[in-house]
């Protein structure tokens, strides 16, 4: 069966984060005010095929960790999506 597996990639608490500093310094001035602790990421959305929800969580994991990540400056979630077809 095919799992769609959403998987976000942040840095680590502790890590700079240039990208979401700088988008945070410029929301006051286009109207934004009152937000703050911006962090900027990836995103990842990947069909797996796996012969369960589990199997296809720990699959995009192992990718997740060997690929699609810095295990030591970023975090990577792996979240189930909907299903896309069997």
């Amino acid at each position: 069966m095919n799992y769609l597996v959403i998987v976000d990639v942040m840095p680590r608490a502790g890590i700079a984060d240039p990208e979401g500093s700088t988008i945070e310094r410029a929301l006051p001035a286009l109207g934004f005010g009152g937000v703050s602790n911006v962090k900027a990421g990836k995103s990842f959305r990947l069909n797996v095929e796996a012969e369960s929800e589990a199997a296809a969580l720990e699959k995009a994991a192992a990718l997740a960790e060997r690929l699609l990540s810095n295990p030591v400056i970023e975090d990577a979630f792996v979240r189930l999506g909907e299903v896309v077809g069997s």
